[in-house]
């Protein structure tokens, strides 16, 4: 199998999940998408991050982002685990958890490495584009929960950076000032950002968010 890297499609696949029978793309649809695994139903660290995810949907779908989780457990393993996620996290699990029992998602995205164990999947995190290609890849071990500030915080450097011709600098959030692209000339800056903008160097040159 062909390592995915970014700017790939997305690879597509058909999957049960506790929402019903879906394709991956053809749920998607023109949304963005975070595909996530876990490495198992009833672990501590995973209860929290479904939570979390589950408390923070609203701020996902502000962003036209779907997410979906992944185990390589069942679906009566997963309605189980969702009744214990929704009591101990204070919430109410609202996106769809993929049952990849057979494992062949896991390993079609890579998501299962045998120096950690040969049987979970580690705690991995794909977020993909409308046009399906991946735009960012994210590995942690199972020992970390992952932040999802940061992963919103991502997706809105994203969306920005896919409209404008801009980059976001170290630490960003929404609202900051942002960096202009390397490939536009100066003579072009006022035409393509007229809130103005900041020469520290001639390769660095910072204007405000232009969505803002």
């Amino acid at each position: 199998m062909a390592t995915l890297r970014l700017g790939d499609i997305a690879p597509d696949f058909e999957a049960e999940t506790t929402i019903g029978k879906i394709r991956f793309h053809e749920w998607l649809g023109d949304s963005w998408g975070v595909l996530f695994s876990h490495p198992a139903d009833f672990t501590p660290v995973c209860t929290t991050e479904l939570g979390t995810v589950a408390n923070y949907y609203k701020e996902f779908l502000k962003r036209n982002t779907k997410v979906i989780a992944l185990s390589v457990d069942g679906l009566e393993s997963h309605f189980k685990w969702i009744k214990d996620i929704n009591e101990t996290q204070n919430t109410t699990v609202n996106f769809p958890i993929i049952a990849d029992e057979d494992m062949k998602i896991a390993e079609l995205y890579d998501m299962i490495h045998p120096k950690a164990d040969d049987k979970f999947t580690v705690r991995s995190v794909f977020v993909i584009a409308p046009d399906k290609k991946i735009k960012l890849m994210l590995t942690y071990p199972a020992s970390t929960g992952r932040n999802f500030d940061e992963i919103l915080r991502v997706i809105d450097s994203l969306q920005l950076t896919s409209e404008y011709s801009v980059a976001t600098p170290a630490n960003w959030k929404e609202g900051d000032d942002v960096v202009i692209s390397t490939s536009i000339p100066d003579h072009e800056i006022p035409a393509k950002f007229p809130k103005g903008y900041q020469q520290i160097k001639p390769y660095l040159r910072m204007t405000p968010q232009p969505n803002k």
